[in-house]
């Protein structure tokens, strides 16, 4: 009797972070069932066959660094994109689970009823399933209490700040969360740039009368970015509980890090496809041109120290690849970046563009297409590491019989797919540019699935998911290396 399957995907080649192999996938009641040589499924039947032509079978792609509906907490600004046009983009660029910020501001004291807001911005409007990382504005007594609660809710990781007046913390604050952290085994993530050099360094840039928007970057010195990361692996280092550096652009950081992780410490970097294609030009435009481009950290000087983390990719040194999709619309002078232009500021201020850039859409796509990446590594870095750091695996991440979700990009096979170059009008956000605008795009996804349903079909009407079709996952602790050592802290007599 044939054995009866909802989708077969045939003649594909199947990366995950372990093995590339011609091999045959079946799915059933959203689950990867069976994954076999070629040609060994047997007699089957299926609702759907999907032929993959010798195209890569890969893990659905995991952004665990996503800005969406955030109230604006660093001046003025808001970002475009809520959690439905967020992540109909993502989902067309092949991320199938995305894991946004929930923020808690300095005036507020408690997580818990950040985590539910967030909640209600997302419920039943998402194309991909979903969670939350926590955003610490303000870790009091309370806040530091909740933790506990929210490994019961299924978060398991959370950010703090070394920058940002609204949301920078103290080293002392920063102990009190890590410590915390370690108790309940929740990963940290740390934006490392010391805010007071900033602040000393945009003082120095207004002294001159020097506001443009390339001075954004000068305001972001590397220094503030080194400085930070070597303080932020002294802190997790004395508590001894894993953190996530995130969007790292910097090589000397990098070096800082890769050190770390040689000494085993549970150390773990982030990166983004903004340090990997932009330099300190596309800041430097026209007139507010270079406004697009104004993230924090900036890209950096030069092609030399996009290498330099194109090489940390390769060699271990970044985890992750996300992609700091934080959304805001360039012709907008209500909302977007161009809030900061006015009569005594006829080309903005640097310092009151709202900082991000958008990418959750182009992340993959890009990345891959540059084949400068090991195709298992590429998984590792978009997939299967968001994954295993953030409490996923091996539920996504993986081609994982019986055990992970099925959430599959069917890439196109190699050389078969028309190149052409980008353009913001083939992207589905709710933002008027892309940083990328131009760049050759050498692949895309062909098909995307989650959960087994085919959510995008790039040759067949595009957009083939429904909103709401996404869903809040819960998620356990990082499968990754933790602390050093178990039980308690003890504080060192």
């Amino acid at each position: 009797m044939a054995t009866n399957y909802d989708i077969i995907i045939l003649n594909g080649i199947v990366v995950t972070d372990t093995q590339v192999g011609d091999l045959d996938v079946a799915i059933k009641n959203e689950k990867i069932v069976k994954v076999v040589p070629r040609g060994k499924l047997g007699d089957v039947t299926a609702a759907k066959t999907i032929d993959a032509d010798g195209g890569y079978v890969m893990p659905g792609g995991v952004d665990a660094h996503v800005h969406l509906d955030e109230p604006p907490l660093f001046g003025k600004g808001s970002t475009a994109d809520n959690y439905e046009t967020g992540s109909r983009s993502a989902i067309c660029g092949g991320t199938t689970t995305m894991v946004t910020f929930a923020p808690q501001k300095k005036s507020e004291d408690t997580l818990l009823d950040t985590l539910r807001a967030t909640h209600a911005k997302a419920k039943d409007i998402c194309y991909t399933d979903y969670s939350f990382h926590l955003l610490v504005g303000n870790p009091s007594g309370n806040a530091l209490s909740e933790f506990k609660t929210l490994r019961e809710e299924g978060i398991s990781s959370l950010k703090i700040y070394m920058t940002y007046e609204a949301l920078q913390l103290h080293d002392g604050q920063i102990l009190d969360v890590l410590l915390e952290a370690r108790r309940q085994k929740i990963t940290t993530m740390v934006h490392a740039e010391n805010g007071q050099v900033i602040d000393w360094m945009t003082a120095q840039l207004e002294k001159r009368k020097l506001f443009a928007p390339k001075y954004h970057g000068t305001s972001h010195p590397p220094m503030a970015e080194i400085e930070a990361t070597y303080r932020a692996i002294s802190l997790s280092e004395f508590i001894d509980t894993p953190i996530l550096i995130v969007h790292v652009s910097t090589p000397a950081a990098a070096a800082h890090i890769k050190q770390a992780q040689d000494r085993g410490l549970p150390i773990y970097a982030e990166t983004c496809p903004q340090y990997l294609f932009l330099t300190k030009k596309d800041l430097d435009q026209p007139g507010f041109e270079g406004a697009k481009c104004v993230c924090s950290p900036p890209p950096r000087e030069s092609e030399a120290d996009c290498d330099a983390i194109w090489d940390g990719l390769a060699n271990g040194t970044f985890t992750i690849l996300s992609s700091d999709h934080c959304p805001f619309r360039y012709d907008d002078n209500a909302n977007g970046k161009k809030t900061c232009i006015n009569d005594e500021f006829p080309v903005g201020h640097f310092k009151y563009i709202p900082n991000g850039c958008p990418g959750i859409e182009t992340r993959l796509s890009l990345t891959l297409g540059a084949d400068r990446l090991d195709l298992k590594k590429f998984v590792e870095v978009t997939s299967s590491n968001p994954a295993k750091l953030y409490g996923l695996w091996p539920r996504k991440g993986g081609i994982i019989e019986g055990e992970s979700d099925a959430d599959i990009n069917i890439w196109y096979p190699p050389g078969k797919m028309q190149e052409y170059e980008l353009k913001n009008e083939m992207l589905h956000h709710n933002v008027d540019y892309t940083p990328f605008e131009g760049r050759v795009v050498k692949q895309w996804p062909r098909y995307t699935l989650l959960r087994g349903q085919v959510v995008w079909d790039k040759e067949n009407g595009g957009l083939l998911g429904r909103k709401g079709y996404g869903q809040f996952v819960k998620r356990g602790t990082s499968a990754l290396k933790g602390p050093r050592t178990e039980g308690e802290w003890e504080l060192p007599l």
